[in-house]
């Protein structure tokens, strides 16, 4: 594989609890260093929830958005910034009537889930086409809502990652290419290892990159133990990579990675060994066709 591959960070997630590891970035200051960090080890891009400082909790809150990407930005201006709008979509159905949300569950109004892309106006977004069983609960993204999303998306300049758990999403997605809500290619995004979803195997890897448009950018990334294997297997298969505390807290088996930094710079020499190069945020921008910053 000739071309360079872009790693992208996930610091921290929505999932992750803090009671699972001592060393998840909670904070905007902490969220925005474990970004500079991760980037100093190889990242080209990061991709950022943020979480209320106090509880832990994961937050839709623009102000904390805000906060990290200004200390990102003043730092690093070069490094792509991919902010989240999968919070909201969550459905969990009370027993007495599945008709009435029971406590848990995000659902929202899709234009709430994008206020901050508008108003930050980030590198990319990450875009959800899933409506699909997750653990004991449900995440609805109609087209329609995916629809009104990426709209919004489009009219703040924001370039869309979309992200892929079952090959349904994508035949939804190439749908919304055809009649122009999107704009195609496309950049795209396989998870896979989240229960119900896409697994982590090299054939639904294979499986996942035969239903792309000509020409898409893709990257796949693993849950839990299959982070590392599959930044191996999208490498093989053509692909980027993404790693962080989003996905996975172990560096081995039985190790708590201490900073998203350490996940990065092991999928770094992973790369390496197989023969690969990690692309700069510069060389990353020119692969996305996203401006270049100066420093």
């Amino acid at each position: 594989m000739s071309q360079k591959t872009f790693l992208t960070c996930a610091v921290t997630g929505n999932l992750t609890t803090p009671d699972q590891t001592p060393y998840l970035p909670i904070t905007p200051n902490q969220i925005a260093d474990e970004c500079l960090a991760s980037a100093e080890v190889g990242a080209a891009a990061v991709h950022i929830h943020v979480r209320d400082p106090q509880t832990g909790k994961p937050s839709m809150e623009l102000d904390l958005y805000r906060e990290v990407f200004d200390q990102i930005r003043n730092v690093n201006p070069q490094l792509i910034i991919n902010l989240t709008t999968g919070p909201g979509g969550r459905f969990i159905p009370s027993i007495e009537d599945p008709r009435i949300a029971a406590p848990g569950s995000s659902l929202m109004q899709p234009e709430k889930r994008v206020t901050h892309i508008t108003a930050l106006r980030p590198d990319i977004c990450t875009l959800d086409l899933n409506t699909m069983n997750s653990g004991a609960d449900v995440v609805i993204n109609t087209p329609r809502n995916v629809r009104i999303m990426s709209d919004i998306m489009r009219a703040a300049g924001v370039k869309p990652e979309l992200e892929i758990f079952d090959s349904g999403d994508i035949h939804l997605a190439r749908d919304l290419i055809n009649d122009g809500t999107l704009e195609g290619p496309g950049l795209w995004s396989f998870v896979t290892g989240v229960k119900y979803g896409f697994s982590s195997s090299p054939e639904t890897l294979l499986y996942a990159r035969s239903l792309l448009p000509s020409g898409a950018i893709w990257s796949g990334f693993g849950i839990g133990r299959f982070e590392f294997p599959m930044v191996a297997q999208a490498w093989l298969a053509g692909g980027h990579v993404r790693v962080g505390m989003e996905d996975n807290l172990y560096l081995e088996k039985g190790v708590l990675a201490k900073s998203n930094a350490e996940l990065v710079a092991k999928a770094k020499r992973i790369i390496n060994d197989l023969g690969g190069e990690l692309a700069s945020s510069q060389e990353a921008r020119a692969m996305l066709n996203l401006p270049i910053k100066s420093s």
